[in-house]
């Protein structure tokens, strides 16, 4: 029997209504992801502004933070990419971002959305590259990386990238299908987490395999998968809800949770093991989604969000060892 991760929440950690982010700025700190260094922690996150006809469209902005996550050192006022051109799979909306130190470069996978008709949207895999400590970056083409494929015919989004040696490995999700689960409400997605690999980051082999198995029911979701290595064992965190009702019913959104593996292909789900529930009372009450896993000085850290899908922004638990 594998022992329990135990977490200490350290409380919210960023608000986006105490800053402006962008001109036409609605809120939100959506999938904090980090870049750790040398002297600061660098937490990329999604963020809102309404276009012409008030829909929602997603930027990339950032807060810079000392090491040992306990102050603001600043935040960013203009968003590090922009979005894609007409008619591109990233023309409505990036979120979310997750970076990767490769060198003396910073790697970005981004998830591109676009609008549809039928359904909502669609989503790819993108990447972008930074040579200036992830200040900014620029598009590795127009195009994704990974986007619908035979198996994965749509919705292929929430890349979190390591390197393991000379492999690069990325889990992501993929959907499965959309359905109207009543008469009167638009179709909902359904999304699985998956592995692919790459020996240079851009190039990637899939098989389109579930990999991490079902608690709720099938239809459940699975969304941004985050991994660390600890002791000798990789452990994986990620958020899941019912796939219909969730906006409405809290008991139905986003939880965390937890599996592990030693060989980064097969994992074992027990989400008894994350060592992290939703609070009491508070902004993480009703929900807790996007986890996001590192490590800075001796010390492993989860970053999420919590009621309103990070409306009210992100905050931080450390682990106990």
């Amino acid at each position: 029997m594998k022992a329990a991760m135990k977490w200490k929440k350290l409380g919210k950690l960023f608000d986006p209504t105490e800053h402006t982010l962008l001109e036409n700025g609605a809120g939100f700190a959506q999938s904090p992801q980090t870049l750790v260094l040398a002297d600061r922690v660098r937490v990329y996150f999604s963020t809102r502004e309404r276009d012409s006809v008030g829909k929602y469209l997603s930027h990339i902005a950032y807060a810079d933070f000392s090491r040992d996550m306990s102050r603001l050192l600043g935040v960013s006022t203009q968003p590090v990419l922009p979005l894609g051109g007409l008619g591109c799979f990233d023309e409505h909306g990036i979120f979310p971002i997750n970076v990767l130190q490769d060198g003396d470069r910073v790697l970005a996978y981004t998830t591109g959305w676009n609008r549809k008709v039928s359904v909502s949207a669609d989503a790819s895999i993108g990447l972008a590259i930074s040579h200036d400590a992830g200040q900014t970056f620029q598009r590795h083409g127009t195009g994704p990386v990974l986007t619908a494929s035979l198996n994965e015919p749509f919705l292929v989004a929430d890349a979190f990238v390591q390197r393991y040696g000379d492999v690069y490995h990325m889990w992501y999700i993929y959907g499965t299908k959309w359905q109207k689960f009543s008469e009167t409400a638009p179709p909902d997605r359904v999304y699985k987490i998956a592995h692919a690999t790459s020996a240079d980051g851009i190039d990637w082999r899939r098989d389109g395999r579930q990999i991490i198995s079902d608690r709720l029911n099938a239809d459940e979701c699975q969304a941004l998968p985050t991994v660390i290595a600890l002791d000798g064992v990789y452990h994986m965190y990620f958020c899941y809800r019912q796939a219909y009702g969730f906006r409405q019913d809290p008991s139905r959104g986003y939880r965390i949770g937890y599996a592990h593996s030693t060989d980064l292909e097969h994992w074992v789900r027990d989400d008894s093991l994350a060592g992290i529930d939703v609070s009491a009372e508070g902004w993480d009450a009703q929900m807790q989604c996007y986890p996001h896993l590192f490590q800075v000085d001796g010390k492993a850290y989860l970053l999420y969000n919590g009621n309103e899908f990070g409306r009210h922004g992100f905050g931080i638990a450390v682990l106990d060892r």
